[in-house]
């Protein structure tokens, strides 16, 4: 790694965004691994978040990035009520050009060396393989092979997840939980995205969709012949007339002042983490009357599901777990209504509270 701005100092020392526990760079030159590992709180127990292995255009792009998801995820295990505290770790790098055995087993040791403080698991760019080979040289790791004693892909759950807020979100707003004959826009078809365009056509919503692989949206279409089309880009699906749920399903920052204005859809409900690029986003979104469902709190399934890995895993009672995501989103829109704040503000201070009021791991 190289130097870290003052601006990224600055969000981890002095911001209102840092409040950090500890971030730890990473590098392994045998194996060319460069990694940032952030713990933002163990309040609540040991942190827990995923790896992302990414092509940042800078170490200082990424140190921020690990930051701003490490901090997302104290509020993502807050929410979802696991007795875990925040952390995320991104690897610096094309993973297709230079993902190995031996830059993930070096990895490992990195994680390992944290003594169980952080516990890892699977993000963009990494994936069950990848936690096999991490899991040999680090026992917190999460999201294996249910070969190597693991709960596998953890995307299913995620996108259970987020279909359950997307079903509390109809509720709220329209009186119905079902979402028959909605017409919902997906960005990002990927791990977590095709799962669920299958929830949604198993509901008999209409489902648009885009992706910047081709192969992936041909996946789709292929499978759904009916009930199924696709556009260009993530700018001509948000202006798509007729749009009643928005799903950002790729990476973060989806939700801006150029995406906001010409949003059609009355709800976002999405799996991407850290959708609203700046604070203030979610005030816009209320003030054009849009419902937005947390993306940390509806995107909770994938981190319930490799959680309850530490403990033996079970699918059905993960996905009883996951399913009360429904509940807990329609509370957070009934305590949004109740104190006048938008709904990110208000998933905010109720994940505080329950931060607040626990004991620090010792």
């Amino acid at each position: 790694m190289t130097d870290v701005s003052d601006g990224v100092l600055h969000t981890l020392f002095r911001s209102d965004q840092g409040g950090h526990e500890q971030v730890v760079l990473c590098q392994d030159r045998a194996s060319g691994l460069k990694a940032v590992i952030a713990i933002h709180s163990t309040a609540l127990g040991p942190a827990l978040g995923g790896t992302r292995f990414y092509p940042y255009a800078s170490e200082e792009e990424a140190v921020a990035d690990a930051l701003n998801l490490a901090r997302g995820m104290s509020y993502k295990n807050a929410m979802a009520g696991l007795d875990h505290g925040g952390g995320k770790a991104v690897i610096i790098g094309d993973p297709e050009r230079i993902k190995t055995e031996e830059l993930l087993l070096a990895y490992g040791r990195f994680v390992a060396s944290l003594g169980g403080r952080y516990v890892t698991a699977c993000d963009v760019g990494t994936y069950v393989a990848d936690m096999d080979v991490v899991a040999r040289e680090c026992r917190w790791t999460t999201g294996r092979s249910p070969e190597n004693g693991g709960a596998g892909d953890s995307s299913v759950l995620t996108s259970y997840g987020v279909y359950q807020g997307m079903r509390a979100a109809a509720q709220h707003l329209w009186g119905d939980p079902s979402l028959r004959d909605r017409k919902v826009g997906v960005a990002g078809v990927g791990k977590v995205g095709h799962h669920l365009v299958e929830h949604l056509r198993a509901e008999g919503a209409e489902v648009v969709i885009t992706d910047v692989r081709e192969d992936a949206v041909r996946r789709i279409l292929d499978r759904h012949p009916e009930g199924v089309s696709a556009v260009a880009d993530t700018e001509t699906l948000i202006r798509t007339e007729g749009l009643d749920i928005y799903a950002p399903c790729a990476l973060g920052g989806a939700l801006n002042d150029d995406t906001v204005p010409v949003l059609t859809a009355k709800v976002v409900c999405g799996a991407a983490n850290n959708q609203l690029a700046h604070p203030g986003v979610e005030k816009d979104l209320a003030d054009r009357g849009i419902l937005y469902a947390p993306d940390y709190v509806v995107n909770a399934g994938g981190v319930i599901q490799v959680a309850d890995e530490l403990h033996g895993f079970d699918f059905d009672r993960c996905k009883a777990k996951a399913s009360k995501i429904f509940d807990t989103t329609l509370a957070i829109f009934a305590r949004a209504k109740e104190d006048g704040i938008p709904p990110a503000a208000a998933a905010d201070r109720i994940a505080e509270q329950r931060m607040a009021e626990a004991r620090p791991l010792r």
